[in-house]
C-alpha cells in the first residue's frame, strides 16, 4: 500500500514522504524499481531484523520519464499497476505495460477501470490486448469517477485528486 503514497511524493511538486516500518520484501516492491527508472527519487532504508524485510522509504517530487515495463516484471507490481500507471500520465513520454491478462480477473477488470479512470480525468490512455499504454504529460482534471468495487482504483483516484485541476469524487 506503500506505493499509493510513494506515487503521490514523486507527482506533487515539493512533496517528500519519509515512511517507517515498510514492507520491503524483494516481491513486493517491484514498483519502486519501476518508479525509479522513471527518474523516481526513491531511498530505501531496510532495518535488521528477522522475517520479512523491512525498512524505511523516502520518496522526493520528481520529474518522470515514460518506462516499457515487461510481462516478466508483472507478477513483482501487479497490484501496482494502477498506480504506475497513474505516475505514466505525468511523465514525459510514452509508457508501456505488457502483459496484463491477470488484471482482468481482480476486484474488477482493472486494466479496462485503469483506462476509463485516467481517460475520465483528462489522461490518454487505452488498452491493446493485454498491454496498457499511457502517454505523458498531461494535465488531469476533476471529475467523478467509479472505483468498481476496487480499492486499488479509488486509492488511484484519490491519488489523482493531488494533482488534479478539480476535485476528483
Amino acid at each position: 500500500s506503500a506505493a499509493f503514497w510513494v506515487v503521490g511524493a514523486l507527482l506533487a511538486p515539493g512533496s517528500q514522504l519519509a515512511g517507517a516500518g515498510v514492507g520491503l520484501n524483494p516481491t513486493r516492491i517491484g514498483f519502486i524499481d519501476v518508479l525509479r527508472r522513471m527518474g523516481g527519487r526513491i531511498d530505501l532504508a531496510p532495518e535488521p531484523g528477522q522475517g520479512e524485510p523491512w525498512g524505511r522509504i523516502t520518496a522526493r517530487f520528481s520529474p518522470l520519464h515514460g518506462v516499457d515495463v515487461e510481462a516478466h516484471e508483472i507478477p513483482a507490481l501487479i497490484d501496482e499497476v494502477p498506480i504506475l500507471a497513474l505516475a505514466a500520465t505525468q511523465a514525459e513520454g510514452p509508457s508501456r505495460f505488457r502483459g496484463l491478462a491477470e488484471l482482468r480477473h481482480k476486484e474488477s477488470d482493472r486494466l479496462a477501470a485503469v483506462v476509463e479512470l485516467l481517460t475520465a480525468l483528462g489522461g490518454e490512455a487505452r488498452a491493446e490486448g493485454d498491454d496498457l499504454l499511457v502517454r505523458g504529460p498531461g494535465p488531469l482534471r476533476g471529475a467523478r469517477v467509479l472505483s468498481h468495487g476496487d480499492h486499488r482504483i479509488a486509492m488511484t483516484a484519490l491519488i489523482a485528486g493531488l494533482i488534479s485541476q478539480g476535485e476528483v469524487i
